[in-house]
């Protein structure tokens, strides 16, 4: 009974985001005290895989779209091309509070860190699992709580650091400085290093975290927080330390190497996926389900000569291979361009899944290496990770950068270009990265977002605290240029 208990919890809780905020969940008790769902192998572990379920069971439970295409329009890749009041304030920058996607941004990752804690909780108070799943499961729920905070964080700023299930004390936690939460992830990501190892868990398919997927994502917080020697220490253990993964570019695209195939279930590039729950009507991933249009697309690469659509090196084949087109029919023809690296929205009635959505993948690590051996001054070395990735693309390889700023505008070009529309990297490059102006107050996004946002704000780089943490969380102080 326990454990039908703490399944419908979690059910309850999952079904219930769009209007529970984290501070408001129950604490469950009387379905954790005993600790009957960690007494097992099989029942502790449904209790982990459950939040990778949730994750990507709609498109609104912290799931690729929602961040992907909330950040994506909040920079300058796409636009959505009708009229949504939720999406047209992320696409000009005039958020608000009570916006009701920015509110699932807050609560869907507390959700998920609540039920790590729950399980890192339950399973280290466990006597009855076996070691291998109980190291599996405790560096499991340390990732995600890592990956959960990493994500706040990048859209907030200094945001509660939620580390234990009791609800009545977090209620009232007040914001916890940026440099204090980056170091609970650094934290938990080592720890998930040590305990997770290189094969994955289970049946063997890449959508369980393993140790590659904690060493990627930390390799991706030292480079965030400046330490450029440990970003690219970890970026190369990804890169040299196994044969799980490759980057796919084989000049035939029936070929299952073709970069076509990049976004692939257990595809070599994946290094972390979400496997969609709902597959109702030949579904494979929401993002194919939502990008790949029936008519003229919703979703619209940006336009003009600092648009996402002229961004391309010509002969790019990122741009032939993962960027779909649609022509009009009627005047004033006009060819619009989409986000086409899944192939499928909705396949055959009955068909079997061929596509998952992509949480980490290989091709990052070069990049993360590429930027941290700039900021290093070993130019020549970050010039060889870059043509490693422009390789793939098909296009010519890149001398050594004269100067470290021109080697940067090199990494950003090829970010830009590689990552297009995957978890909000655009716009967490745009926000990190310092402003060429000089000024210190101001980041990359203040060069590039005016160009074509009249009413861009500098503030307007962290996303506003939600209206419900500001009403039930007294501590809870606004984000800047929101009040």
């Amino acid at each position: 009974m326990k454990i039908i208990n703490y399944i419908l919890f979690i059910a309850v809780l999952s079904s219930s985001l769009s209007c529970k905020k984290y501070v408001e969940i129950e604490d469950p008790k009387d379905q954790l005290a005993t600790g009957t769902v960690f007494t097992t192998d099989a029942t502790a572990t449904a209790a982990m895989v459950g939040i990778y379920s949730d994750m990507n069971a709609s498109n609104y439970q912290f799931a690729n779209v929602l961040t992907s295409f909330t950040c994506a329009m909040a920079a300058d890749e796409f636009v959505y091309a009708s009229v949504l009041a939720n999406f047209d304030e992320f696409k000009n920058n005039a958020l608000t509070s009570g916006n009701g996607y920015v509110g699932l941004m807050w609560s869907s990752p507390y959700n998920f860190i609540y039920r790590s804690n729950a399980v890192i909780e339950g399973v280290s108070a466990s006597g009855t699992l076996s070691p291998a799943v109980k190291n599996q499961l405790l560096g499991e729920a340390k990732f995600m709580r890592a990956f959960c905070h990493f994500y706040l964080v990048n859209f907030f700023g200094d945001v509660p650091l939620i580390l234990n299930t009791d609800v009545i004390a977090n209620s009232s936690k007040p914001r916890t400085p940026k440099a204090e939460v980056y170091a609970a992830i650094i934290q938990d990501l080592k720890d998930a290093k040590s305990l997770l190892v290189s094969a994955y868990p289970g049946n063997g398919e890449r959508t369980r975290p393993n140790k590659t997927a904690a060493t990627l994502l930390l390799s991706r917080v030292y480079l965030y927080t400046g330490d450029n020697a440990l970003a690219e220490a970890e970026s190369t253990e990804v890169i040299v330390a196994t044969t799980q993964y490759s980057l796919l570019k084989n000049a035939d695209p029936n070929n299952a190497a073709h970069m076509t195939k990049a976004f692939l279930k257990n595809s070599l590039e994946a290094v972390w996926q979400l496997q969609v729950v709902n597959t109702l009507g030949g579904r494979n991933t929401w993002e194919g389900n939502t990008l790949i249009p029936t008519g003229a697309p919703l979703y619209r690469l940006t336009k003009g000569s600092d648009g996402l659509e002229s961004g391309f090196e010509a002969g790019d084949k990122r741009f032939s291979n993962w960027v779909g087109n649609y022509t009009t029919t009627t005047a004033p023809i006009v060819t619009h361009y989409y986000p086409f690296k899944y192939k499928v929205r909705l396949g055959p009635a009955g068909a079997a899944v061929t596509e998952y959505s992509m949480i980490l993948r290989f091709a990052e690590a070069y990049l993360i290496r590429a930027e941290a051996r700039v900021g290093l001054n070993r130019l020549s070395d970050a010039k060889d990770d870059l043509n490693v990735i422009r390789d793939r693309a098909g296009l010519a390889p890149l001398a050594v950068a004269a100067t470290p700023a021109i080697a940067m505008a090199q990494v950003e070009q090829e970010r830009r270009t590689e990552l297009f529309s995957e978890w909000g990297h655009r716009w967490f490059d745009l926000k990190r990265w310092k402003s060429l102006s000089g000024d210190p107050s101001k980041s990359r996004a203040d060069d590039i977002l005016p160009k074509s946002k009249s009413s861009w704000k500098s503030t307007a780089v962290l996303f506003p605290i939600p209206i419900e943490a500001m009403r039930t969380n007294p501590n809870m102080i606004q984000n800047p240029g929101y009040n």
